[in-house]
């Protein structure tokens, strides 16, 4: 087990509404680009192979709760670890702060899937050496 693991975002233009404040939907990009820097920390990567061929975590639910603003050069801390690991899913935990106060947090839950040849996802057991690998990442 790890304490969350921590990466940093600067909130830049594109990301502000016309309050100046970072849009709601900023959020789910930023926990998408903290859950790849834990993967590639891990050894691992979103799109994986084994003998059977290519296989990855689309998601199947998102959320964010938000408490308060930031705006445009703030930098945001993220945490991010993982909340609970099962035989096909995975569900991250994210906690968004600036300058030490609370921001937002959120949780991203993926299923381990292979693409059949007609590209439809069909879930499978998380491979050992993967699970393995996120039980690191795992708070307890």
């Amino acid at each position: 087990m790890i304490e969350h693991y921590k990466v940093t975002r600067r909130v830049e233009f594109r990301d502000t509404d016309m309050a100046g404040m970072a849009h709601f939907s900023v959020f789910f990009i930023l926990m998408e680009q903290a859950e790849h820097e834990l993967l590639r920390h891990l050894g691992l990567n979103v799109t994986l192979a084994d003998d059977h061929g290519p296989f990855s975590f689309p998601r199947v639910a998102a959320r964010c709760d938000y408490q308060r603003a930031v705006k445009f050069e703030d930098i945001l801390e993220i945490e991010v670890g993982i909340v609970r690991l099962g035989k096909k899913s995975v569900t991250f935990e994210f906690n968004f702060s600036h300058e030490g106060r609370p921001v937002a947090s959120g949780q991203i839950t993926t299923v381990c899937c292979r693409f059949q040849p007609d590209g439809t996802p069909k879930s499978i057991a998380i491979p050992p050496w993967i699970a393995a690998k996120l039980s690191a990442a795992t708070i307890e």
